[in-house]
């Protein structure tokens, strides 16, 4: 047997191998409901947009209900630069005047939901985008008045959600919520943790830029694959935390307080992250699940 051979046939046994090792996880998860929060390069990038989008395509035919949550920061700033409007942050999160806000709706609405609506529907009629005025999904209230039209979400209004997952389609949140007087700019990793607490998911799932949770962001060795509850907790109240990880770990607690099954916190750049997490028996990032829960699945 020449080399090129010997190649094809050690390819065919290792994916021959993988799928004998995800049917027991594929049989497991189907009518399980997964809340995915979507953001970072893998969205950006038109190459791993795809290909995260086809993974989730995978997801959704072998019968798992899924929501899709996604931000949309680098969009929002990249038009406001067009538009000539003033980009400013405090604390971590953007002050939204009302030309902001208008701003957001754009880039969130008019074209990054849609990208990814448009990416998902080319595989099949399966994605249906919504905002939080869409049956009147996420009601929020304002954070601070510094901030502007920033808010969190005070209510998700799970109906419309419910109909869609049972009609066999996948809806796509964007985060922006309805307040009082207008609409908020919600952190997204924030409405993923509300929404999957109202649906009382099975699964939480942080698409982000980095491999998982480190100890030690500097040490690529220190990156935790396992975290209960308890411990999770634990490391909020030691200060270790890098800051930008802060917002999805408190979230992260949060949904899991409420009955989330697991979280889990994937770098999206990953060649199919999404499907080695969830169907094989390692897995490849960070999983946080509840103190009495110790299984992978």
């Amino acid at each position: 047997m020449d080399k090129e051979s010997q190649q094809e046939r050690d390819d065919a046994l290792t994916k021959a191998r993988v799928l004998t090792e995800a049917l027991p996880w594929i049989n497991q998860m189907k009518g399980k409901t997964f809340v995915v929060k979507y953001g970072g390069s893998a969205m950006e990038d038109p190459r791993l947009r795809s290909a995260v989008i086809s993974d989730l395509v995978l997801m959704k035919l072998i019968g798992i209900r899924l929501v899709i949550v996604h931000g949309g920061g680098k969009a929002i700033s990249a038009l406001m630069k067009r538009l000539d409007i003033g980009v400013r942050f405090q604390d971590g999160m953007r002050v939204t005047d009302e030309a902001t806000m208008e701003a957001v709706q754009m880039a969130l609405l008019g074209k990054v939901n849609q990208q990814l609506v448009g990416t998902m529907n080319s595989y099949g009629d399966y994605a249906v985008g919504l905002s939080g005025a869409d049956g009147r999904i996420l009601e929020g209230t304002p954070l601070s008045a510094e901030l502007g039209r920033v808010g969190r979400v005070s209510k998700v209004g799970t109906e419309l959600i419910e109909n869609l997952l049972d009609s066999g389609y996948v809806p796509m949140i964007a985060g922006v919520a309805m307040g009082a007087d207008g609409p908020l700019n919600v952190n997204a990793d924030l409405v993923a943790s509300e929404v999957a607490r109202a649906l009382h998911a099975d699964k939480l799932v942080f698409l982000t830029d980095v491999d998982g949770l480190y100890r030690d962001f500097s040490d690529k060795a220190s990156l935790i694959s396992r975290l209960s509850l308890t411990e999770t907790r634990a490391l909020l109240d030691s200060g270790e935390l890098e800051s930008g990880m802060i917002p999805k770990i408190t979230a992260s607690a949060e949904a899991l307080e409420s009955g989330v099954g697991k979280v889990h916190i994937l770098n999206g750049t990953f060649p199919h992250a999404l499907l080695l997490e969830i169907f094989t028996d390692s897995g490849v990032g960070t999983m946080l699940y509840q103190d009495e829960q110790d299984e992978r699945a």
